[in-house]
């Protein structure tokens, strides 16, 4: 049976990705969305899934690059001089390994990011984190331990296997993630350890920003057997605080609004829904 997920991650991040996140869910194949708690557009995100019951909301945790839910000067050692959390992923990673405040910190930011969370009254479908850092032994193990106060019941592995993307795009060399895949094996352990619900695979890694409506087609006409996230970060214009460089948003969007999208979808004969629509 072939199950799917389709996510769009940084809900919140703007109202440009919050349009973008409603439009996709009622006119197209968008049925999940990951909730950046703490981001400019977080409010305006929270009223829109309130607005959409059947869009299934998670929280897409923020270890890097943006927002932090507690003050700067809570997190010294997680924060830069602009307030906002490290851009430089290598280096943060070392020193929550070496670092023990850093540690502390990390455990009270994902704590104060579940709680905010928990305090907008929506479901929590699942949980995943920008840039995929969760994938840090550390950080996988922190959120973990006290995802499970909260009733996190889903994870996301970031696995994205290459054959299904030559499948869906001939000729393509799409880059492999080779810097997260040995972690991302491992998260996978300690998540079914854990009990929770997680992909067979994750698809959008290698064409983050980048998945035109071509593409997505391509990849639902190929879509396994099993449960398969395929996840988006769709916006309806560009130029807003926190984007990603380079992102071709707005085609994002039209991916998931795409004719061609709906009909593959519907021609694969896949059941989509969020994770907490596929739970054991």
């Amino acid at each position: 049976m072939k199950r799917l997920v389709v996510t769009a991650d940084d809900f919140g991040l703007s109202v440009e990705v919050n349009e973008a996140v409603e439009q996709a869910h009622r006119e197209g194949i968008l049925t999940a969305a990951s909730l950046m708690v703490s981001a400019p557009g977080a409010a305006d995100a929270v009223a829109r899934a309130r607005r959409l019951p059947s869009l299934r909301v998670g929280l897409h945790l923020v270890l890097v690059e943006a927002w932090p839910t507690l003050p700067p000067g809570d997190l010294p050692d997680l924060t830069g001089p602009d307030g906002l959390m490290r851009r430089d992923m290598e280096r943060l990673g070392l020193d929550l390994a070496v670092r023990a405040p850093a540690r502390r910190q990390l455990g009270a930011e994902i704590r104060a990011q579940f709680e905010a969370y928990r305090a907008t009254g929506l479901p929590l479908d699942h949980v995943n984190a920008h840039k995929h850092f969760h994938v840090h032994p550390l950080i996988a193990g922190a959120v973990l331990g006290i995802g499970r106060d909260y009733g996190m019941r889903a994870l996301r592995v970031p696995r994205e296997p290459r054959e299904i993307l030559r499948q869906a795009e001939p000729g393509s060399r799409p880059r492999p993630a080779l810097d997260i895949a040995p972690w991302a094996a491992l998260l996978s352990v300690r998540a079914r350890a854990a009990g929770l619900l997680i992909p067979d695979r994750t698809l959008g890694l290698a064409w983050s920003g980048a998945m035109t409506p071509r593409r997505v087609a391509g990849l639902l006409a190929h879509l396994p057997d099993g449960l398969t996230e395929l996840y988006t970060h769709p916006a309806t214009a560009a130029g807003f605080p926190g984007e990603a460089p380079g992102y071709a948003y707005a085609a994002e969007r039209d991916a998931l609004i795409a004719p061609e999208a709906r009909a593959a979808l519907q021609r694969v004969g896949a059941v989509s829904g969020g994770f907490s629509d596929f739970s054991r």
